[in-house]
This record gives C-alpha cells, structure tokens and sequence, in this order.
C-alpha cells in the first residue's frame, strides 16, 4: 500500500450549535413519526422537493432528493429506532452551497392525540456560501420551520 495513502473520509461529526425546530402536533406520535420518520416521504411535508429516490432499505440507506429549482441533496440514514421514534442522517453530496450536515428527527408522545415532533441540524456552509455564518443557521432555521410547520398543518 502506498504509505502516502490512508483512510480517511470527509464526513465529519460535527460540533456547534444545533438549529432546532419542534413543533407540537394534534396526533398519536405513531402517526407522525409515519410521515416525518418516512426517510423516502420528505417530499410530504416539503414543498420544494419535487421527488425523493431512495436506494436500500433501513441504516446505511441513501436518499437523493431532487428539488423543483434543480437542486440535489443525497444524504444516507446514520441510525433508526422506530420503537424511540429516532433517526440521523448525513449529508453526503449537495448541489447548495452546504459544506457537512447532520441531523435527526425524533417524535414523542405528550397524551393519546398530541405530540411533538423535533428536526435538529448541525450543519456548516461550504466555501460557497455568500453569507455570514449566522446567515446560514438563518437559513437552515427557516427551512426546518417552515417543513415542520407543514407537518403540524398535516394534522389539522
């Protein structure tokens, strides 16, 4: 082997502050983690994906979620517990000016029809992004707000 040669990989964990969007929602939190714990069904509660294509089943799986404006985001599934209503994902390859990303969902019940449902990033820009870093936690806020909040409306 060429000494010059080692493993490596550019997906890092990643530090910092998370964004977080948690929305409550009138229902079991079975029926929500159906739609938000659905790594293939984004496009629910997502506007802006046009589609989600899916390779393999379960951890290790990798999605490709193609947007209306041409975008690309492949990401592939870390961990599953559908039993804790939990699952992480990392992004792998992006047409948008994101450097890595991390996140997770989860889902836990409050009462037989209420519950909430949590989206955490961890993400930082690439070289690419215009902006300031506080831009970019803007951004990702905004997007995980407004698709939370679409999976609130869901159930209503």
């Amino acid at each position: 082997m060429n000494t010059y040669l080692k493993p490596d990989t550019l997906i890092q964990n990643l530090q910092g502050p998370a964004v977080v969007s948690r929305v409550e929602v009138a229902s079991d939190a079975q029926s929500v983690w159906q739609i938000v714990g659905n790594f293939a069904g984004f496009p629910a509660f997502i506007p802006a994906l046009a589609a989600c294509e899916m390779t393999g089943e379960g951890v290790r799986s990798v999605r490709k979620k193609l947007f209306k404006d041409g975008n690309i985001v492949i990401e592939q599934l870390n961990t599953r517990n559908d039993q804790a209503l939990q699952m992480t994902w990392t992004l792998i390859y992006t047409t948008l000016p994101i450097g890595n990303l991390w996140a997770a969902m989860s889902v836990e019940a409050l009462g037989d029809n209420q519950s909430v449902a949590t989206w955490s990033i961890i993400g930082e820009p690439s070289d690419q992004w215009p902006d300031s870093t506080e831009a970019f936690q803007a951004f990702l806020q905004g997007f995980a707000d407004d698709a939370m909040n679409n999976v609130r409306n869901l159930f209503q």
